[in-house]
């Protein structure tokens, strides 16, 4: 099922935030609940469906909108980030179509079709912030399939890139230092064979 299906199934637009997402599904699973709808087949293969597509976007969303998770207030804290130029009309559509492109590379896993789609748009829009945010998700999402592959160099060049691309993520620099500790476990269990 792709992600328009799934924000279909949900009632939802594509621009909806993980907490829409959330509500959305609660109240679309109690009202098709097998245990409110006993006997009827339609009602169980819909909750099952509506289950499918909210678990499915509970993982990707968090990915790419670190937006819809409330910030934590601290006084000492940079600046928030400029927000993103004012863009044309062509460039907003370009925008639209890359990140649903990039969804769907990514969940295939054609990484490096993903990685020169997502520098293409950073080229064209070097000044938007959630395009850096995604380019930062491709090169840790690439990084990982590397640390899969125990290509551990490489690994740590593309999160490296992945954290100054951007570099005021939190989240990102959380799941990051979880992968290369990882990367130093794994590394040192290959030293240990040889």
């Amino acid at each position: 099922m792709n992600l328009s299906e799934c924000y279909q199934l949900l009632e939802l637009d594509e621009r909806a935030t993980l907490a829409q997402v959330k509500s959305s599904y609660r109240r679309l699973a109690r009202r098709y609940h097998p245990d409110i709808n006993p006997g009827d087949r339609a009602a169980h293969e819909k909750f099952i469906r509506l289950n499918q597509a909210y678990q499915q976007l509970v993982r990707v969303l968090p990915t790419f909108r670190s937006t819809s998770v409330e910030p934590e207030v601290n006084v000492d804290a940079p600046p928030a980030p400029p927000p993103p130029p004012d863009l044309s009309n062509l460039d907003l559509q370009l925008k639209q179509v890359t990140y649903r492109q990039l969804q769907e590379l990514l969940k295939y896993r054609c990484y490096t079709r993903a990685i020169s789609l997502i520098e293409g748009l950073v080229e064209r829009l070097p000044q938007d912030p959630e395009i850096r945010q995604w380019q930062a998700v491709t090169y840790q999402c690439w990084a990982k399939q590397l640390i899969r592959d125990r290509q551990f160099d490489d690994a740590r060049d593309f999160l490296n890139q992945a954290l100054r691309a951007d570099p005021e993520n939190r989240n990102l620099w959380v799941e990051t230092e979880k992968d290369f500790r990882t990367i130093d476990r794994l590394a040192g269990k290959s030293r240990k064979l040889w």
